[in-house]
């Protein structure tokens, strides 16, 4: 199958031609796809006489290419409406009436220079459509965002993520404007579907069924939020699939120089213990190292419960009830990775058997609060 896919170095367009990579090398799983698939990328920097080999071969056309930034607005319709004709034209030319997706927008509804171009690149579609019998599907998309998408240019969600990630100011005129918008990955699996002829339509036009609908203020709040994490070690909140989306977005515009941050290291003679992750569902995860020799712990709680897991070196960890002198013992070792639950109501210790030192991952149900710690001395 032959794919041209015009805009290919736009935001879309890296996405879908990544995936569509994947799919040729048998990485996604999830669409009925040949992986004979050959891609004819094309652009704004693209040989134009390559145009006319493309159309000639394509089996099917992504038309992802426009403008909606230009330097003077009536590049709108050059870009918009006079790129789309010549390749509707080149197309006829070859007699393909091949299946051809166009990537229009919800401003096709306004009264704008962009919206009137968008719209009138619709309607020659959908002429065309009828002119040929070529099947034809136009998107109106909302706001897209995700990994690749240009900041500070036509993108409130990169730009905000850029300029937070990278300390830089951002301004926001109405905390209240209502968004609506979708994510890269769930365009491109609409995009694939509609190559597999399965687009879902509402009406004549196509659309992204994962929509997203958030203030503008709410989104700006949960990206200074994810830049906090940093500090106060919070996870966010990855069972809103929002949210989820939108840190995954956010960390793709990390500096390059900033992918890394530093944690607190508590170190005395026996060691050290470091706080990790914390989540105020899901308790937290630390790291512990213990130098050779050391037993760490002798207490016991009410309710707060822990996992521990030695990944480096090798130990024993005993248990005992504060009103019984039987003392159990579990030996552990990175040899073997297992993780050894720390029931509530046993005085329990943990103790480097090593001549090195060993490394625990410790997780505990609850973040620590120092006015009810619910830990209490007593010697295994």
């Amino acid at each position: 199958m032959n794919i041209l896919i015009t805009g290919a170095k736009g935001f879309i367009g890296k996405n879908l031609i990544a995936e569509l990579n994947n799919i040729k090398e048998d990485k996604v799983k999830q669409y009925s796809l040949s992986q004979d698939i050959v891609l004819y990328g094309y652009d704004i920097d693209t040989d134009p006489t390559l145009l006319d080999y493309y159309c000639q071969n394509a089996d099917f056309v992504f038309h992802l290419a426009g403008i909606n930034r230009p330097k003077a607005q009536e590049e709108f319709m050059q870009g918009n409406f006079g790129f789309t004709s010549t390749l509707l034209d080149t197309l006829k030319k070859h007699r393909n009436n091949c299946p051809i997706m166009l990537s229009s927008s919800i401003q096709a509804e306004l009264e704008n220079p962009y919206g009137i171009s968008k719209k009138a690149g619709e309607e020659l579609l959908f002429d065309y459509g009828k002119e040929t019998g070529a099947k034809v599907y136009v998107f109106r998309f909302p706001n897209v965002f995700g990994k690749w998408c240009r900041s500070n240019y036509n993108s409130a969600v990169a730009t905000f993520c850029h300029n937070i990630a990278h300390n830089l100011p951002i301004q926001v005129n109405d905390r209240n404007v209502n968004m609506t918008l979708v994510y890269i990955d769930d365009v491109v699996a609409e995009l694939i579907l509609a190559l597999q002829g399965k687009a879902f339509k509402e009406g004549q036009f196509c659309k992204v069924r994962t929509e997203h609908k958030i203030t503008l203020g709410e989104i700006v709040d949960l990206i200074y939020s994810f830049q906090e994490s940093r500090k106060n070690l919070s996870v966010p909140d990855l069972s809103n699939p929002f949210t989820k989306k939108l840190y995954s977005t956010y960390l793709s515009y990390l500096p390059e120089d900033g992918f890394s941050y530093p944690l607190t290291m508590h170190t005395d003679h026996r060691g050290s213990f470091t706080e990790f992750l914390k989540s105020p569902d899901r308790g937290q995860v630390s790291v512990n190292i213990s130098k050779p020799g050391i037993t760490k712990g002798n207490h016991w709680h009410h309710t707060k419960n822990e996992k521990f897991l030695v990944v480096s070196g090798r130990g024993v960890i005993r248990f005992r009830k504060p009103d019984d002198d039987k003392v159990i013992e579990y030996f552990v070792s990175s040899d073997k990775l297992e993780v050894v639950d720390i029931p509530v109501g046993y005085t329990h210790n943990i103790e480097n058997l090593n001549d090195t030192d060993m490394v625990t991952v410790m997780w505990v149900n609850e973040i620590f609060d120092p006015e009810r710690p619910d830990t209490y001395f007593l010697e295994v």
